[in-house]
């Protein structure tokens, strides 16, 4: 049996094909299950992770929005992780009242993460205020010391990177995340505001294996994003690709 998951993320709609595990591919014997190793199932993990705040960057966010990271002061590092999370939740209130004084709701991923000097640090994205200067906000708000590197967010690669970017942990690798990984992460904890919920994907059981895949109407797909290979697990064959509207949707 072939299946194919469909999400469809505004004006990008990713596909994942695959032979269900259960059954094989067709003329082949149903393979054995086996148990994914401790490596694969990392890989595995933070491949949901990233696709999972891919999603969410696509649907509630646009380019001209905000990636910061919030830094401490070094005489006010804190002592654990614990602390950090009272802190931005203190932050995270008073934020989201200013973005209702302005009308508008907050949105929120974030990304804690300590290094090797115990120097914790925040990656936040956050929606852009017309007509307010979001990171003097940020700024006079965080005090337990500055805003640091604020960058607008672009789309190019449908957010791909930013979302490997803002879920790494210490399980990442140079393998798994090349230059995205600039410094060793000892600890981490990734979360996002409870007001970004996500779609199942629609489910579609296939006839035959399609030897290319095929765009939908008004759609390209993006070379740079297919992937086609062997589920370690299943033994089956899998792909996974993303489309690209040719003309997209203005956002009001």
């Amino acid at each position: 049996m072939i299946k194919r998951n469909e999400y469809v993320l505004g004006d990008v709609i990713e596909r994942e094909e695959f032979f269900d595990g259960r059954y094989g591919a067709p003329g082949e014997k149903r393979q054995k299950k086996k148990k994914a190793t401790p490596e694969q199932m990392r890989y595995i993990n933070a491949y949901n992770k990233a696709k999972r705040a891919r999603h969410r960057l696509l649907l509630y966010f646009d380019e001209g929005d905000w990636l910061v990271t919030l830094t401490y002061k070094k005489e006010e590092r804190p002592p654990d992780i614990k602390t950090v999370k009272k802190h931005l939740k203190k932050f995270t209130d008073k934020l989201r009242e200013e973005y209702r004084k302005r009308g508008k709701e907050l949105f929120w991923i974030r990304n804690i993460e300590n290094n090797t000097r115990n120097n914790f640090h925040i990656h936040l994205v956050v929606k852009d205020i017309p007509d307010a200067n979001v990171i003097k906000i940020l700024n006079r708000l965080w005090t337990h010391g500055m805003i640091s590197s604020p960058k607008p967010l672009y789309k190019t690669g449908g957010f791909r990177k930013l979302a490997e970017y803002i879920t790494k942990d210490e399980h990442s690798t140079k393998e798994m995340l090349g230059e995205i990984l600039d410094h060793k992460v000892t600890e981490a904890c990734y979360s996002t505001s409870r007001n970004m919920p996500l779609k199942p994907p629609d489910i579609k059981k296939l006839k035959r294996w399609p030897k290319e895949p095929r765009e939908k109407k008004g759609y390209y797909i993006d070379k740079e994003s297919y992937f086609e290979g062997i589920n370690p697990v299943t033994g089956c064959k899998y792909r996974r690709y993303t489309m690209y509207r040719i003309i997209p949707h203005r956002r009001i």
